[in-house]
């Protein structure tokens, strides 16, 4: 449907989530690995931190989403989807940055996974310790 029309890219990434976006001139549909965004998302809350930056500009109406999502889990691929979304804007529309900077959209969430380090159970989880 989309395979030669132009259209806009933004990758997003979020813990161990990476989105990859397309945004097409169009009305609006919101479609994430093949499937609508209200089949994908199951809490309103995800659908909502998705379509943040479209709302924040007001450019909901005027794009359709197309977004292929891996890894992690379903709040940090939202999280992901709403950073690929705001740097494809900022392809569409360089104006649009200072709104999408100062929501926070352009940034990378630094958080991560810390990695489990030697003599303990986890990141900081240490045996149980007994004094006999």
């Amino acid at each position: 449907m989309y395979d030669k029309t132009p259209f806009f890219y933004g990758t997003g990434r979020r813990k161990h989530s990476v989105a990859r976006v397309r945004l097409y001139k169009g009305t609006g549909k919101f479609t994430i690995n093949d499937r609508s965004i209200d089949e994908y998302f199951g809490l309103e809350t995800l659908k909502l931190i998705s379509r943040q930056p479209l709302s924040l500009t007001g450019t909901a109406d005027s794009f359709d989403v197309v977004v292929k999502v891996a890894g992690g889990g379903v709040t940090g691929q939202a999280g992901a989807i709403r950073h690929g979304i705001a740097r494809a804007l900022l392809e569409f529309n360089a104006e649009l940055r200072p709104e999408l900077k100062k929501a926070g959209f352009l940034t990378r969430d630094p958080r991560m996974k810390e990695r489990k380090k030697y003599g303990l159970k986890a990141a900081r989880r240490a045996p149980q310790f007994s004094k006999r």
